[in-house]
């Protein structure tokens, strides 16, 4: 059997030692059709890395005549380009940058230099013993990249360099969000160092036996790239082009193709229709083009499911793995300033509670300007919390950052203390809501609590805040798929817990609920709040027609779907109710 590469980064390990690849090597000549500098984006774990081995590996002139070997049984074996072979490369990971401010300059500087070091030691049959030797020499990287750069490497050799930088925007992203803005600023602009090494690289690049003939970088966010432009403004931005939503990224027949295979080696244990249900329900719908028909898949968390599935020979209780969460201090300092929500919160908020936006995906926008709407959506994008759904419309795209949001909003509000539960007690609560059916209680609890914790009531706009706290709440156990606004019967229902029956058949119940809210500035009336009843029970009744509802509580025996409805007054809900 084929092993599972979760986690592997290195092609030549890959396809050497048997583990499954998915081959995206027929994405090589485009890449040369592309441009000689080119930045790519994708969020974490989506197999930028495992590309730049692949570009490392194709290009290196050390491999030139074992290429067909390397890349046996792969696209490229039969279609290797003219430029396959031809170059030196010097490889940098700045995920190794230690961000800490008193510690950057110099572990960059240290970083660089091995890197640097590395390269001559491996290339020192090509390199004239003088200029390796001086290489070899520095304690610096503007020295020792100055000189690999600026020298007589051409015309020495007949070999330019291809340049491959990883994660190029890991260690600044920390500085951000764990430092200062002041630390970042001193880097990227002026004199920093970072933006002086991308200047020296732009210096590369200039004239006929200039030493650099193609640059790769890759990163998660533009906003550094921006930062440091005056430095490096040769780079083309490929992120968005069409013939790359497919570089990194699994499509559904590719992720069919690998749960058969595995499931035929007697791996998986669960039906294709059951494994596809659940990857396309929590990894699926990332598309990085607006105008393309093809959604992909994460690659890191489809590999991740198939190891956790054949090894406990049944659903994971984590479905979610740990390294593709965006650490929320990483988004903290985006939307909270001074223990104080900015504008940024707000749209956090919106998006949450529609589930989509509408704004345009910009390719360019410094850090002064995250506050404005769309560059910020634009950031939001690039983190991987949306993603095209069609046009101009973002949405998210599925249940793992659906999950990722509702903790990042638990996170925010006991982070402000503006609204915080015993989480122990009330998972037990859900258990017997989702097992025995006894909602009120749960429900009953969160009402009670959001009713006299005080500090939450500036915080109270209208139905969304609502509804979006009790759904991140209900979201922290395993029973329930936690859906807000979700399309039923051609309607939008507030929220839907849908039971988590690939985990677990034994779970009985689930719940549609639907808020209405009265402003506390409003009086109450009866002949009101019969208007409310009366709506919510409509619609609730409509909802639960729902063709996808109708089936799912049919195939199972003895399930039940219990419609609630609740109507608020300002932070007090003042009635609750079953609707048979």
């Amino acid at each position: 059997m084929k092993k599972i590469p979760y986690g592997k980064s290195d092609i030549v390990q890959i396809l050497r030692e048997n583990y499954y690849y998915i081959d995206k090597t027929r994405f090589i000549p485009l890449i040369e059709q592309a441009g000689d500098y080119l930045f790519f984006i994708r969020h974490r774990r989506f197999g930028k890395s495992l590309w730049l081995a692949t570009l490392e590996t194709y290009y290196d002139i050390l491999n030139r005549d074992k290429l067909t070997t390397i890349f046996k049984d792969t696209w490229i074996s039969e279609n290797l380009t003219s430029e396959a072979g031809k170059y030196f490369i010097l490889r940098f990971n700045f995920s190794m940058v230690d961000p800490h401010p008193d510690r950057v300059e110099e572990s960059f500087n240290f970083t660089c230099v091995q890197s640097i070091k590395k390269f001559a030691s491996r290339y020192a049959s090509y390199l004239p013993e003088e200029l390796r030797e001086e290489i070899l020499s520095q304690k610096k990287s503007d020295e020792a990249l100055r000189i690999l750069t600026m020298g007589d490497l051409y015309e020495c050799t007949g070999h330019k360099l291809y340049i491959l930088i990883d994660e190029y925007d890991n260690f600044t992203n920390t500085i951000l969000s764990e430092y200062s803005s002041r630390t970042y600023h001193d880097i990227t602009h002026g004199s920093g160092f970072l933006r002086y090494f991308f200047n020296l690289l732009k210096g590369a690049t200039t004239g006929p036996e200039a030493p650099v003939g193609r640059i790769f970088i890759t990163g998660v966010s533009p906003i550094t790239m921006d930062d440091v432009t005056s430095g490096f403004n040769i780079s083309t931005p490929i992120t968005l082009y069409p013939q790359f939503n497919e570089l990194a990224g699994f499509t559904i027949e590719e992720v069919k193709r690998i749960f058969e295979y595995y499931i035929e080696k007697g791996w998986l244990n669960q039906s294709l229709e059951s494994l596809l249900e659940i990857a396309s329900t929590w990894y699926n719908n990332y598309k990085f083009e607006s105008h393309s028909s093809v959604y992909l898949y994460n690659p890191d968390m489809i590999f991740y499911f198939v190891r956790e599935v054949g090894t406990y020979k049944r659903i994971p209780d984590m479905l979610i793995d740990d390294n593709v969460k965006i650490d929320y201090n990483k988004l903290k300092h985006l939307i909270i300033i001074d223990k104080k929500f900015n504008g940024n919160f707000s749209i956090l908020k919106k998006v949450m509670d529609k589930g989509n936006i509408i704004s345009p995906v910009l390719t360019s926008f410094p850090l002064e300007s995250l506050l404005k709407k769309s560059n910020f959506v634009s950031h939001l994008f690039y983190l991987g919390i949306l993603s095209f759904q069609k046009e101009d419309i973002l949405s998210v795209p599925n249940q793992t950052v659906w999950s990722i949001l509702f903790e990042y909003l638990r996170d925010i509000y006991e982070d402000l203390d503006i609204f915080r539960i015993d989480v122990f007690d009330f998972q037990q609560m859900l258990r017997e809501m989702a097992y025995r059916g006894i909602w009120e209680e749960p429900l009953k609890f969160l009402s009670d609590e959001i009713e006299k914790q005080s500090s939450l009531r500036d915080f109270i706009t209208g139905e969304s805040t609502i509804k979006l706290l009790q759904a991140a709440y209900l979201n922290i156990t395993k029973y329930f798929i936690v859906r807000t606004e979700t399309e039923l019967n051609k309607g939008f229902a507030d929220i839907y817990l849908q039971p988590f029956w690939n985990r677990d058949e034994n779970i009985r119940y689930g719940y549609l609920i639907e808020l209405k809210y009265i402003p506390r500035t409003e009086k109450i009336t009866e002949k009101l709040l019969q208007g409310l009843r009366d709506d919510a029970k409509k619609q609730l009744e409509h909802y639960s027609k729902d063709s996808r509802i109708q089936q799912k509580f049919s195939c199972i025996p003895d399930t039940k779907l219990i419609k609630i409805y609740q109507i608020w007054h300002g932070w007090e809900m003042v009635e609750m109710d079953s609707v048979v």
